[in-house]
C-alpha cells in the first residue's frame, strides 16, 4: 500500500510479502537480532497486521512499550503537532514539553522538592546516566542482582548479569558485585560503607517477570540508608502504569519506600524512544553538574509531546485501573486453564510471566504466533504477556481461549 498524499514519495511502498522484506533485510540490517518472525506493516489499538495482512493481537506491546497501544489518536496528534511546531532544539536551549513533561514525572513519582529529571533516549542510556551518577558520590563499588537486566551498553552491561551477554565484550567498567536477587541477607552482607549504590529492578522482566519479595525494596532502603548509598530503581519496563500504578515501587507492599534514583523508558513513549532519570532530592539531582553528562536527543520536544501524550491518557482513561483489572482477569484466567504445561502466572498488573512445566516457552511463542497472538519466551520456560495499558478484558479472553490449543500443539512434541 503506497502512502496517501505528500508523503508517498518519501515513505517506502510497504507492498511485498514478508519473505520478500525479509530477504532485503538480511542483505541490509546488522543481524543482531536474528531473523525477524514476521514484517509488520501497520497497528491499531492492540492489534497489528503483517505484510502479508495476518492479524495479531500484541500482548507484548514491543517489549511494554506500546503503553498505549498502535496508533492511538491522541499519540499520534501530540506528535504531529510538535513536530509542526517545533521537531528539535539543541541542549543549548529548553523546550515547553521538555520542561513540562519532568514537572509531571516529578510529579506523578511523588518526588520531593528539589528532584529532578534527566532526559535520554531510552532505558539503557537511562541506566548509563544513573551508574554515573553513582561515581560522583565518591565511591566505585556498585552491588546489582543476579537475574538483572538494565540493557546492552557498556555500563549498564556491567550492571546486567547474563554471562551470554558479558562474556563476549568484557573487560566491562568493575566494581560491581552481584547477589541473589530478593535475598535481603545477601544484599545486607554485600553492602558497606565502600558502597556507591544498589542497582534493583522491583520486577525482573527479563529473568522471567519475578516480582520482588515483600519487603524487599524496604530492607534494601534500609540497608542503603545505613551505609549512606545510593538505592537506584530501574523501572523502565515497570514504569508508567504497567504494573497497575504510576511506578511499581509505589505499590502498597514496598511500604512506601522512596528511591534515590529511578530510570525509566518504554513505556514512557508509548512507542516513541525517551527515557529519563529522576533524581529524587536535591542532593541526588545535583550529582552529574554542567557537562558531566549529555545526549543528543534526550529531552527532544517531539519525544517529550509523545510522554505528556502517555501520561495523559493513562491518567484520562482510567488506564491504571484498567491495567490492575484486565491483569488480574487474564491471570485468573489462564490459572483458571488447568493446563498441565502451565504451573502458574506471577507479575503484576500487565506484565505477567506464564510459568511452564517444561522449558517450551519459545515453541509456545511460536505456535502463538501462528494463531495470531504475539507473546515472548522471557526465558526457556516462561512465557512473558506485557500488552497495551489498554487492552480490554474482551480481547485477552481471545488469547485465554486459544491458550489450550497452543499448549496442546506444543505439549504433544514434549509427551513424544
Amino acid at each position: 500500500m503506497r502512502p496517501e498524499g505528500g508523503t508517498a514519495e518519501a515513505l517506502p511502498v510497504t507492498d511485498g510479502s514478508s519473505q520478500a522484506w525479509l530477504d532485503r533485510y538480511a542483505r541490509s540490517v546488522m543481524q543482531t537480532f536474528g531473523t525477524p518472525q514476521r514484517v509488520l506493516v501497520r497497528g491499531e489499538g492492540p492489534y497489528v497486521w503483517d505484510a502479508d495482512g495476518n492479524r495479531y493481537l500484541d500482548l507484548l506491546g514491543g517489549i511494554a512499550t506500546n503503553s498505549l497501544g498502535h496508533a492511538h489518536p491522541l499519540l499520534v496528534a501530540a506528535v504531529t503537532a510538535q513536530l509542526t511546531t517545533l521537531g528539535h532544539v539543541s541542549n543549548f536551549f529548553a523546550s515547553a514539553p521538555q520542561v513540562a513533561l519532568a514537572e509531571r514525572l516529578l510529579q506523578v513519582a511523588g518526588a520531593p522538592q528539589g528532584s529532578a529529571v534527566f532526559f535520554a533516549n531510552s532505558g539503557a542510556e537511562a541506566n548509563e546516566a544513573a551508574f554515573k551518577m553513582t561515581r560522583r558520590t565518591g565511591r566505585t563499588k556498585v552491588v546489582s542482582t543476579l537475574g538483572a537486566f538494565h540493557g546492552r551498553t557498556m555500563g549498564a552491561l556491567a550492571l546486567t548479569a547474563k554471562e551470554a551477554y558479558r562474556a563476549p565484550f568484557e573487560p566491562l567498567p568493575g566494581g560491581v558485585e552481584f547477589v541473589p536477587y530478593g535475598d535481603l541477607g545477601a544484599l545486607g552482607r554485600a553492602v558497606d560503607g565502600a558502597t556507591a549504590a544498589v542497582f534493583l529492578e522491583p520486577l525482573q522482566g527479563e529473568n522471567g517477570v519475578v516480582p520482588a519479595p515483600d519487603g524487599y525494596l524496604a530492607g534494601a532502603r534500609r540497608i542503603t540508608a545505613e551505609h549512606g548509598a545510593l538505592l537506584v530503581l530501574d523501572e523502565v519496563q515497570t514504569g508508567i502504569g504497567r504494573t497497575g500504578e504510576w511506578f511499581a515501587f509505589q505499590n502498597p507492599r514496598h511500604e512506601g519506600v522512596v528511591p534515590d534514583v529511578v530510570t525509566v523508558a518504554k513505556g514512557l513513549g508509548g512507542g516513541v524512544p525517551v527515557g529519563g532519570v529522576i533524581a529524587f532530592g536535591p542532593a541526588n539531582a545535583t550529582l552529574l553538574g554542567a557537562g558531566q553528562h549529555g545526549t543528543t536527543f534526550g529531552g527532544n520536544p517531539v519525544a517529550a509531546a509523545a510522554g505528556l501524550a502517555v501520561l495523559h491518557a493513562v491518567e484520562r482513561d482510567g488506564l491504571l485501573e484498567n491495567v490492575r483489572t484486565v491483569g488480574a482477569h487474564l491471570r485468573t484466567a489462564v490459572q483458571s486453564l488447568g493446563h498441565p504445561l502451565v504451573e502458574g502466572v506471577r507479575g503484576e498488573g500487565l506484565l505477567l510471566g506464564v510459568a511452564l512445566t517444561a522449558p517450551v516457552a519459545p515453541k509456545v511463542a511460536e505456535a502463538a504466533l501462528a494463531r495470531g497472538f504475539i507473546v515472548n519466551a522471557a526465558r526457556p520456560d516462561t512465557v512473558r504477556l506485557a500488552p497495551p495499558l489498554v487492552l480490554t478484558t474482551a480481547q485477552a479472553d481471545t488469547f485465554v481461549a486459544a491458550l489450550p490449543e497452543i499448549l496442546d500443539t506444543v505439549g504433544e512434541g514434549v509427551s513424544s
